[in-house]
């Protein structure tokens, strides 16, 4: 049987749990998930947690929130967790050149 892909996961709303959820529930090794950084909302501006990061928890994954993926740091994060397949569903930031062409097997 083939090895199956390390995969980034990169996703913040509830829309993208499914996803997220199908992965790890399918065996996928998950070698990190970026989401956005908690952020104030509502009247009181209360800090509010995204979803897709209260998943990652649930499931014991490192959790990585980047305020830019444009940031340099962010490209050595993604060296470090070396993944196969970058997976993204609904991640808010559009994903700059380098960070589509880092991984072997593209992203989707």
């Amino acid at each position: 049987m083939a090895t199956k892909p390390r995969i980034l996961f990169m996703g913040t709303p509830a829309f993208a749990l499914p996803a997220l959820e199908m992965l790890y529930g399918s065996g996928y090794p998950i070698a990190a998930v970026v989401t956005q950084p908690d952020r104030p909302a509502g009247r009181g501006k209360k800090e509010t947690v995204p979803p897709v990061k209260q998943m990652a928890q649930k499931f014991g994954l490192t959790v990585l929130q980047p305020a830019s993926v444009k940031d340099p740091s962010f490209l050595e994060v993604l060296g470090t967790a070396r993944p196969d397949l970058v997976v993204v569903a609904a991640f808010g930031q559009i994903l700059p050149k380098a960070v589509l062409d880092f991984p072997p097997l593209g992203c989707l």
